[in-house]
């Protein structure tokens, strides 16, 4: 099963990192930090989402667009004309969907982060955050911060977790 996303695609201290949102969020604003500071593009806008046999989500940029992105003000220009080759992939496996949205107040957000919500992508659950935008904060620092916090969940370790095991403990003493 194939189908396309509305988004930016990113790959991220090696976690493919699919960022959704409403228009005009800032999804390639953020995408563009990241690159900026030596992370990955594969697709701006347009997401080609492939299910491969083994479960996995592969995404891809179309070929008429691929590598390049359109930032409002600027326009339309390839990234590895000006990042250089290295800044650019061709396809990375969908490991985590940062959905960015406009910060709310008195919205309930995710807090302690004991569960990982998901969405379903094609069929597959991936695991999935809501990112609130706030004027004036770094989405990049907040999808880095995800994508490293995901590698740690994947090796079978959270800082949340832990944290609530040690508090459990210590009010079982009490």
């Amino acid at each position: 099963m194939d189908t396309k996303a509305h988004g930016a695609l990113v790959e991220v201290l090696e976690v493919g990192v699919l960022l959704m949102g409403p228009s005009g969020i800032g999804k390639s604003e953020c995408a563009l930090e990241l690159i900026s500071r030596g992370h990955h593009l594969v697709a701006d806008d347009v997401v080609e989402i492939e299910r491969r046999p083994d479960g996995r989500l592969v995404g891809t940029a179309p070929e008429l667009i691929r590598h390049h992105m359109e930032i409002r003000g600027i326009g339309i220009f390839s990234v590895p004309e000006l990042y250089g080759p290295d800044s650019v992939r061709p396809e990375v496996s969908i490991d985590l969907l940062c959905r960015l949205e406009h910060w709310r107040e008195g919205a309930d957000y995710e807090r302690i982060g004991l569960d990982r919500g998901s969405e379903d992508l094609a069929g597959v659950r991936v695991p999935a955050l809501v990112l609130p935008a706030r004027p004036a904060g770094s989405m990049a620092t907040l999808v880095e911060l995800a994508a490293r916090e995901h590698t740690q969940r994947t090796r079978g370790g959270s800082a949340a977790a832990r944290l609530d095991e040690r508090i459990r403990g210590e009010a079982k003493r009490v």
